[in-house]
């Protein structure tokens, strides 16, 4: 009965391990989400479920919708629409480069 336990609070404690990955990484990919967001979300939630024992799943759902909420909570508004110029500039010119290296290849 014990080595059930066991194996049942692994699986418990990887599920937990996934779903924090996920969260990490989709936090970190919203416009002007720095490290600094990313320790604070993740010492939020950590700190969130030792206090009550639960999964991060029951208490704060599926992990990308998560991240955006979060994201949205965490980062001022002007600098989350700064990053999305900015991204949105850098996509443009990856295109633009690729069109000439394209042309210039042909």
């Amino acid at each position: 009965m014990a080595k059930r336990d066991r194996t049942t609070d692994a699986a418990r404690d990887k599920d937990r391990e996934k779903w924090m990955a996920r969260f990490q990484v989709r936090l970190a990919m919203q416009p002007g989400v720095d490290r600094a967001v990313v320790l604070r979300a993740v010492k939020e939630v950590t700190t969130h479920c030792a206090d009550t024992g639960e999964h991060p799943r029951t208490s704060f759902g599926d992990p990308d919708a998560y991240a955006v909420q979060t994201a949205a909570r965490l980062v001022p508004a002007d600098r989350a629409a700064r990053a999305r110029r900015h991204g949105s500039a850098v996509d443009t010119l990856g295109s633009v480069l690729k069109r000439v290296g394209d042309l210039a290849g042909s």
